[in-house]
């Protein structure tokens, strides 16, 4: 989904609009354009909107990393310490689709032999990088290459609030653009892989919230792939979950007032809630349901029941409509987790998103098995 708005840095986001915008402000009813701003990225650190909103699309959207932000600072500062030590992590850079645009990337090998797959990740909206929380996020991949390809313009360590995204970014930040640039880019993965005479790995394609809407269109472009991989992501078409969390958030008025300026002639570089009218006229008619239900490759999706950026009538939807799938489709809900896979209690901190690779690194030792087995099914 998209994120509908802008996240200030000086303003709590909304929890309740679940687009993937930011929340813009604290008023009695929640904004879409926030709302949609969390839904499609991280809900603070990974997540980008660029102006501030009158719609909390916050709610309404999936964005970056899911929501995932450090325990506290001095996590943060650790992790942002390691990464510009290049640890583990590097940065490199990729081609975009008009042989001007490039892409950075952050790599990293396996940390335990032996070496047995290769994770591909798209992260979710907003203008920061994941370099400040890679080294923790990623942490128990142990057997995997990881590559995370960031959107144009983003730079890997940048921590950009997403009130604070630059002007130009905010003007040619549209899902079709991303997508573009993100296949071409791994098309050129793919070949320089080829003529390094590498392994033929197994890969997995992971998307984070919003950038699980790209998902079927770039899984041609990955070699011996393996499987999708959805992380705080419906799977409904991103119009269709930016509805139910409008009317979740009771939204529908801002929705709806956002729709006619989507249907309207005012030119793509006009900016409402948050992002130009160009990116919310590819969120109005991308599709992403049936092209899930039809990929001829398994699908892993989880989420977090308490999630505030996107509906569970959302998740619930989209399980029913997989249910048709005829290769392997498996959900889990993670108890008491939000957008970004964490819950937090008095007593207890758990990381869903290191379940997630315990159980990709389960199926890396019998891949046979599938993609489903570690979860039963």
């Amino acid at each position: 989904m998209p994120d509908f708005g802008v996240h200030h840095a000086r303003q709590p986001p909304l929890q309740t609009l679940s687009f993937r915008s930011s929340a813009a402000s604290l008023r009695p009813r929640a904004s879409l354009v926030l709302a949609f701003c969390m839904v499609l990225g991280v809900a603070g650190l990974l997540t980008g909107c660029a102006a501030p909103v009158q719609v909390d699309a916050s709610a309404v959207s999936e964005t970056m990393a899911g929501g995932y932000e450090p325990a506290s600072a001095d996590d943060a500062d650790a992790a942002a310490v390691a990464a510009a030590q290049g640890e583990h992590f590097v940065r490199r850079s990729l081609p975009g689709a008009d042989g001007a645009t490039t892409l950075q990337v952050l790599t990293r090998d396996a940390r335990t032999a032996p070496l047995r797959y290769r994770v591909i990740v798209i992260p979710g909206s907003g203008c920061a990088g994941m370099g400040p929380i890679a080294e923790r996020y990623f942490a128990s991949l142990l057997h995997a290459q990881v590559l995370v390809l960031h959107k144009p313009g983003v730079d890997p360590q940048a921590r950009t609030a997403p009130g604070d995204c630059a002007r130009d970014f905010v003007l040619h930040d549209r899902l079709s653009a991303w997508l573009a640039h993100a296949r071409a880019a791994l098309q050129a993965d793919a070949q320089q892989r080829a003529r390094e005479g590498g392994p033929a790995l197994p890969q997995l394609l992971v998307g984070i919230s919003e950038g699980a809407e790209l998902l079927p269109a770039l899984a041609p472009e990955v070699p011996q792939l393996a499987g999708l991989v959805m992380l705080s992501a419906s799977g409904l078409d991103p119009q269709e979950a930016g509805t139910l969390q409008a009317q979740r958030l009771g939204a529908q008025a801002d929705w709806d007032a956002l729709a006619r300026r989507v249907a309207s002639r005012q030119p793509d570089t006009v900016v409402a809630q948050g992002r130009s009218l160009g990116y919310w006229r590819d969120l109005w008619s991308w599709p992403l349901t049936l092209p899930l239900v039809h990929s001829p490759w398994p699908l892993l999706q989880v989420w977090g029941a308490d999630d505030a950026l996107v509906p569970a009538a959302a998740y619930e939807r989209f399980a029913g409509l997989a249910a048709v799938r005829t290769v392997p489709y498996c959900a889990r809900s993670l108890a008491g987790a939000d957008h970004g896979l964490q819950r937090r209690t008095a007593d207890v901190a758990a990381d869903g998103v290191q379940q997630v690779w315990a159980w990709t690194e389960q199926w890396a030792r019998t891949p046979a098995a599938g993609l489903c087995a570690p979860l039963g099914r």
